[in-house]
């Protein structure tokens, strides 16, 4: 494996990419991408003969540059490689190759960690498959997270129109009540108005925030949390200078008048804002973790094992995951000089 480039860390260093699942369709994303862009800045970490055989199965040109040897142009790809202890099919995945997925990982976030990238983009793994290989495994952000020793991630999903973070994620819609708390509606107003500052690079954010109930509790007939937790949580962020409005009935806050002067809106829980941005740009979202020391941004969908080697895949939102990234980094650097 070849070590990262520490005699003299680039000064403006590259994207990390990881193709995530062998078998899915990680791969096929990236090469597909590589052939309409000239991934300059982009380094890919996985198994240099995967990316061949998959390049030959699309029947795709791609010349893979071993790291750090930058590309020049479009049909060319730098592999960071990392072997896999096992063969992979199309569409089949191998628990034997769960390790190798996991240790690319490491390598991403160590590299960022490290200042040798400027951020990493995920592609697509299976939770499940990881599982199965005998290792707990939450999912990326949890993760991400832990290595990091972030306390708090906080999930955004981003396209051109719209940004949404959560301030819960998966979990029952029964459970959503208790979980939205004074202190977490706290925490991760925060921690979104610290990352679209430092991250986005947005002077003054301002943030939507959804109630829980319909029409936001209609003055305490629909439900009290808006009166008991989510208002006096919000009054207190605008005390500490936030520009906060709300709480919004969800239904009004997904509006034109309301989203052209906000920079992101938060939901209380996953499909009160999600479905609004998937409708909005399905196939272009970017999922970006938030709350970590580190720019993480990612696809919004699964590995598509149907897919693999098919040519089929979408690539729209790697290339955004990619163009976020792009656009995060550069904000951070521009902040940090």
């Amino acid at each position: 494996m070849p070590a990262l480039n520490d005699s003299n860390p680039a000064a403006n260093p590259r994207i990390a990419y990881t193709l995530g699942e062998p078998a899915g369709i990680g791969a096929d994303i990236i090469l597909q991408v590589s052939q309409q862009q000239a991934l300059t800045d982009l380094v890919c970490i996985g198994d240099t003969r995967l990316l061949g055989a998959r390049a030959a199965a699309l029947n795709l040109s791609v010349t893979l540059l071993a790291y750090p040897a930058q590309p020049q142009g479009p049909a060319e790809l730098c592999v960071y490689h990392h072997p896999l202890p096992n063969h992979t099919v199309l569409g089949d995945a191998d628990v034997a190759n769960a390790e190798a997925v996991i240790k690319s990982l490491d390598v991403a976030i160590d590299g960022c960690l490290e200042g040798e990238f400027a951020a990493m983009v995920t592609g697509p793994l299976h939770k499940g498959v990881i599982n199965d290989s005998g290792r707990a495994f939450s999912g990326h952000t949890e993760y991400l997270a832990e290595r990091t020793g972030a306390s708090l991630p906080v999930m955004l999903l981003a396209t051109e129109e719209l940004r949404v973070a959560l301030v819960t994620t998966h979990l029952p819609l029964k459970d959503v009540s208790t979980a939205v708390t004074d202190t977490r509606i706290k925490q991760v107003c925060t921690i979104l108005d610290q990352d679209l500052r430092e991250k986005y690079g947005i002077e003054q954010p301002r943030i939507l925030v959804c109630g829980l109930n319909p029409h936001a509790g209609e003055g305490g007939h629909l439900g009290r949390e808006e009166i008991e937790t989510i208002s006096p949580a919000l009054e207190a962020l605008r005390e500490q200078g936030l520009d906060i409005v709300g709480p919004l009935p969800a239904d009004t806050l997904f509006t034109p008048k309301y989203l052209a002067n906000a920079d992101a809106a938060l939901a209380m829980y996953h499909d009160q804002g999600l479905p609004v941005l998937k409708a909005l740009g399905f196939g272009r979202a970017a999922n970006i973790t938030l709350g970590l020391p580190i720019i993480r941004t990612s696809v919004d969908h699964g590995t598509a094992f149907d897919l693999a080697g098919s040519g089929t895949a979408d690539t729209g939102s790697l290339e955004t995951a990619i163009a976020v990234a792009r656009q995060m980094s550069k904000a951070s650097l521009e902040r940090a000089s």
